[in-house]
C-alpha cells in the first residue's frame, strides 16, 4: 500500500468482472508521476486525519476509437487533488489530511487487504470497487465502525435490499441517472422511448430504472430489444460497414417513438446508434446525452477550478470517477474541519446532519440521504457535446423539502434497511 501524505497532490448484485489486460491495467499500488511531492505531513500540533484509497484494477471497456487515451487512474487523482486542497485549508485550522493507496490487481483478495487496512486502525475508506467486492468489504467485522465511501457503483441494490450503514455513496446510482434523464424528456414533451439494451447484469439494472422512471413521470417505453449482433471489427472499415448496416436494421421495426434510450454498459453498440439509426431520433442513455455526475464540458457554478486542476496533476480531461473521488475526500475532510471530529461515528453523525452542505460546483450544496446514505446531487445532462445539454432536477418537478431528492429514491419508496 503506498502512502500519499497530506501535502500529495493528489437488484441482483453483479458478479466480478473479468480480470484486467495487461494493456489495460495499471501496476499494482500505481501512482501517477505527476503526483507533486510530498512537503508538509501533519505535524504534532495538527490532527492528523487519514484517508486509505481502496481499489482494485478491474477490466473496463477500451475506447472506441484508437485515437483516445486508456486511462488507467480514474478516480484516484481525484482524490489526490481532495487531499492536496484539504490541505490548504487545513492549515488554517489545525487538521492534516493523509492518503494512503491501495490498488491491488484484478485478482488480488479484497477482504484480505481491508484486513490489512482496517488492522493498521484506518477507518475512512474511498472504496473504488465493484459491488460485490464492496459489500464484501463493508460486511467486515472490521468495518463495522469505519466509513466506505463509495465512488465507482452505480448499483441500484447497493442503495436497496443491500445497502450498509458504513457505506456511503458519491456516485449517482442507476434511479438517479434515469429520472434525471426521464425528467427532461417529459420536459421535452418526448414520452416515447423505444429501449436497445445490452444484456449485462448492469445492462438490466439500468433498463429496470428507466422502466421505474416512465412510470413515475408519465413516460412510456414503448418497445425495446436486446442488441444482439456482433459489432464486428469496429476499428476497421469493414466493422464500420457492418454497424452502418446492423444499426438501421435493428431499429427499423421499433414502434413509432420520440427517442432511443440505450442502455449498453460494456460500450459495445451504443455509441453507433447517433445519425444511424431507421428513423432521425435523438439518442439518450449510456450513449448519446448522458446523465452523469461530472461532464468535461462542463463549466458553470466555478466548474473551471475543477477543469483546470486535473489536467496539472494527470495531463488528461477529468472523469466521472475523479470527480467522485474528488467529492468524497471533501466530504471526510469537511466533515472533520467544521465538525472538529476525527471518528467515525461523530463524523457519520455530521455527514448525516442538517449541518452537511457540501459545495461543489453544481449551483446548490451537496448532502446526504438519511435513508440509504446517497450523496443528494444535481445530475449534468451531457456526454459528446462540447456544452451540456442541461441540468436535472429539471424545472417543474417539486418536492416537499428537496428538488433533488426528486432524482432516486425517496425516503417513501426506499426499500433500505441500514444494518
Amino acid at each position: 500500500m503506498q502512502s500519499v501524505s497530506a501535502q500529495d497532490a493528489t437488484d441482483t448484485v453483479p458478479a466480478p468482472p473479468a480480470p484486467a489486460t495487461p494493456e489495460s491495467a495499471p501496476p499494482a499500488d500505481a501512482k501517477s508521476d505527476a503526483a507533486p511531492p510530498a512537503d508538509a505531513a501533519a505535524t504534532p500540533d495538527k490532527t492528523s486525519v487519514r484517508i486509505v484509497y481502496l481499489g482494485k484494477q478491474y477490466q473496463e471497456p477500451l475506447p472506441l476509437s484508437y485515437a483516445e487515451k486508456i486511462v488507467t487512474d480514474k478516480g484516484i487523482q481525484g482524490a489526490r487533488l481532495g487531499v492536496k486542497e484539504a490541505n490548504l485549508a487545513g492549515n488554517f485550522v489545525g487538521h492534516a489530511f493523509e492518503l494512503d493507496e491501495a490498488i491491488i490487481p484484478a485478482d488480488g483478495d479484497i477482504v484480505a487487504k481491508a484486513k490489512e487496512i482496517l488492522a493498521k486502525g484506518d477507518r475512512f475508506i474511498i472504496a473504488d470497487l465493484e459491488p460485490n467486492d464492496l459489500i464484501a468489504v463493508a460486511d467486515l467485522p472490521e468495518a463495522k465502525n469505519s466509513i466506505l465511501m463509495n465512488i465507482r457503483s452505480s448499483a441500484t441494490a447497493l442503495r436497496q435490499d443491500f445497502c450498509r450503514a458504513n457505506v456511503f455513496h458519491i456516485i449517482p446510482d442507476q434511479a438517479m441517472r434515469a429520472d434525471a434523464l426521464a425528467q427532461y424528456l417529459i420536459w421535452k414533451k418526448w414520452p416515447r422511448w423505444y429501449l436497445l439494451s445490452g444484456e449485462t447484469a448492469a445492462d438490466k439494472d439500468y433498463v429496470a430504472q428507466v422502466k421505474r422512471a416512465a412510470a413515475r413521470y408519465g413516460g412510456k417505453v414503448v418497445g425495446e430489444k436486446i442488441y444482439d449482433l456482433p459489432p464486428g471489427a469496429r476499428n476497421l472499415d469493414s466493422g464500420h460497414q457492418q454497424v452502418q448496416t446492423q444499426i438501421p436494421m435493428v431499429t427499423q421495426a421499433a414502434p413509432e417513438h420520440d427517442v432511443v434510450w440505450v442502455v449498453d454498459s460494456a460500450d459495445h453498440f451504443g455509441d453507433y446508434l447517433m445519425y444511424r439509426t431507421s428513423s432521425p431520433r435523438p439518442v439518450v442513455g449510456t450513449q448519446g446525452m448522458q446523465a452523469v455526475a461530472w461532464d468535461p464540458s462542463y463549466t458553470e457554478s466555478g466548474g473551471m477550478h475543477f477543469q483546470n486542476a486535473i489536467p496539472k496533476i494527470a495531463n488528461r480531461k477529468p472523469t466521472e470517477r475523479d470527480y467522485t473521488g474528488w467529492l468524497a475526500v471533501r466530504s471526510i475532510s469537511d466533515a472533520a474541519m467544521r465538525s472538529g471530529q476525527t471518528t467515525p461515528a461523530e463524523l457519520k453523525k455530521f455527514l448525516l446532519s442538517d449541518d452537511f452542505k457540501l459545495e461543489a460546483f453544481k449551483g446548490q450544496a451537496l448532502s446526504f440521504r438519511t435513508w440509504d446514505h446517497q450523496m443528494r446531487q444535481p445530475i449534468i445532462l451531457g456526454g459528446g457535446t462540447r456544452v451540456p445539454v442541461s441540468t436535472s432536477p429539471q424545472e417543474g418537478f417539486l418536492h416537499p423539502t428537496n428538488l433533488t431528492d426528486t432524482l432516486g429514491f425517496d425516503a417513501p419508496e426506499t426499500k433500505c434497511k441500514l444494518r
